[in-house]
């Protein structure tokens, strides 16, 4: 699920939808409107899901999507290799999560964690 806004709403900390991917905002720089054209927004942003850097050029005033991002609470039911099985508390909807090596020696089977949930993906989160 996503959201409409303005880029000059946006604020550093919030989410934003880049090439259909939830991005986190690292920074915002604005500039001043020239002789013949708007101010313009620059935002940093990073990948929620894939971890990738990016950044993009706006007009202040242009809209823009951003993503409705929940966390959630899971309990870990089972670890095979990198594959994490989870059910969430609220809904008890089954589901896995890839999960890299560091991630997997930071949680047990049976202990409840954190996950983030956006645009129909999860991660598992450690704030």
């Amino acid at each position: 699920m996503k959201e409409q806004t303005e880029v000059g709403k946006l604020k550093e900390g919030k989410y934003l939808l880049v090439d259909d991917e939830p991005c986190k905002i690292l920074s915002i720089s604005v500039s001043k409107p020239g002789k013949h054209g708007a101010a313009k927004a620059r935002l940093d942003v990073v990948g929620i899901f894939d971890g990738v850097k990016r950044s993009i050029v706006q007009p202040v005033s242009a809209k823009v999507y951003a993503p409705i991002v929940e966390r959630r609470n899971a309990q870990v039911i089972s670890i095979a290799g990198n594959v994490v099985q989870m059910m969430d508390l609220e809904s008890f909807e089954n589901f896995e999560v890839t999960v890299t090596d560091d991630v997997k020696d930071r949680i047990e089977a049976g202990k409840e964690t954190m996950y983030i949930y956006s645009m129909e993906k999860r991660k598992i989160d450690f704030l």
